[in-house]
């Protein structure tokens, strides 16, 4: 064969396999991460060099170096995806958390490799903006974000004046000895994570309908048997899950999401609307006290969990401070009156500022509040009566409500 004939092949060769390299490429290019995000589709290319591995055992210099690959890598798109979302939705914190949970499961799977998807999560929270740092304790890698909320049942550290408070605590079942280890802070600082991080919930995304199922509600008011019909939806129950135990007002004043709120605020308001305030207020009570199984949290879940209002809704058994958020909420709704959060040792009860006191009212701060139980007790106890065992109990009003002027 001549030489001419030779070189011409080898060229074309050449030619067509550098063409395909750039196929692939140019295929590589147009593959993105796609997913959805309550109603909201969330996309970025997916481009190899945002995928950094982590195969290394634990420690400062290699989560550094992890970093230094991740800050140099074409991370831009990922960030901006969900900074976008942010921008367009004003999520809370939690939720957004949530999309940052998302995120870097898309692209750090966690059954795959734990400490990579924890990584990713905490590279997101920085470049999205929040005080967020690493801590290494013996085997596992624990994720702490800055706040200035009260949280009560997960560690946390002090530094600078600061409180930082772990969010991955729960995927190590709660159970962690930090007497046995030191807790060894990776000393990375991340140029623009500053941010506070806030527990606090001022609304629920738009979830989508279909999500929802219709549950049914049984109670008894004044011996007349009642149900209602209220929309619930799993992708709630499954969103707080890992919330954890926060201060009275923030979980206290927690919103329902739309249609909950819709499907069962119409019903209550129907059958109310022919009683007097004391009547509905009552009508409430026995609502949360009867409509769930009574079960205390260490049963229920093991550890202490205070439930949001809408978590009562969905959970078919709850303990006193569950029903005490639920019906704070549906009175807060209803009639905008004024109350207070009474704590006893074991024990979590509402009162309620009436026109006219009823019972033996509790007095804060010159005004009179009529204790309102939601939870059942051994006797059926009226408005405004006390249990006999907390009668003569000390009790602390740990939240006090004031409607605003509407």
């Amino acid at each position: 064969m001549p030489k001419e004939v030779k070189w011409r092949e080898y060229i074309l060769f050449f030619v067509v396999l550098l063409g395909f390299s750039v196929q692939l490429v140019a295929q590589e290019e147009r593959k993105k991460i796609s997913f959805d995000f309550y109603g909201d589709t969330i996309e970025f290319p997916a481009t190899a060099t945002a995928r950094v591995a982590f195969t290394d055992t634990l420690s400062s210099t290699n989560i550094r170096t992890f970093y230094q690959c991740m800050d140099t890598s074409d991370y831009g798109a990922m960030v901006q995806a969900i900074l976008a979302y942010k921008q367009k939705r004003q999520p809370d914190d939690w939720v957004f958390y949530q999309l940052i949970r998302r995120t870097a499961q898309a692209m750090a799977p966690k059954a795959e490799n734990y400490n990579r998807y924890s990584l990713y999560k905490w590279f997101l929270l920085c470049k999205s903006g929040y005080d967020a740092t690493l801590n290494i304790i013996g085997n596992r890698l624990l994720i702490y974000v800055q706040s200035n909320d009260d949280i009560y049942d997960i560690p946390y550290f002090t530094r600078n004046g600061k409180h930082y408070i772990c969010l991955n605590y729960h995927d190590y079942n709660y159970k962690i000895d930090f007497r046995s280890g030191t807790l060894l802070n990776t000393g990375i600082s991340v140029p623009g994570a500053e941010k506070a991080f806030s527990y606090k919930l001022t609304h629920l995304p738009d979830f989508k309908p279909q999500d929802y199922c219709e549950k049914e509600l049984r109670f008894t008011y004044r011996g007349t048997d009642c149900k209602l019909k209220v929309k619930v939806n799993e992708e709630v129950k499954k969103m707080f899950v890992n919330y954890p135990v926060v201060d009275y007002q923030l979980y206290f004043d927690a919103p329902l999401s739309k249609e909950t709120y819709t499907s069962l605020l119409t019903q209550l308001k129907e059958n109310t609307q022919k009683m007097s305030v004391e009547q509905g207020v009552e009508y409430l009570m026995d609502f949360t006290r009867y409509a769930f199984v009574y079960q205390a949290d260490s049963e229920n879940f093991g550890r202490e969990k205070h439930m949001l209002p809408e978590q009562t809704l969905l959970y078919e058994k709850s303990d006193c401070a569950d029903r005490a958020s639920l019906f704070y909420c549906l009175v807060k709704e209803l009639y905008h009156l004024p109350m207070i959060v009474v704590s006893f040792p074991h024990h979590l009860t509402i009162a309620v500022k009436f026109d006219k006191p009823v019972g033996v009212p509790i007095v804060f701060n010159g005004d009179a509040y009529s204790v309102c139980e939601p939870t059942p007790q051994t006797e059926d106890l009226p408005l405004g009566k006390l249990s006999k065992d907390l009668a003569s109990v000390a009790y602390q009003v740990v939240y006090a409500y004031t409607p605003q002027v509407r």
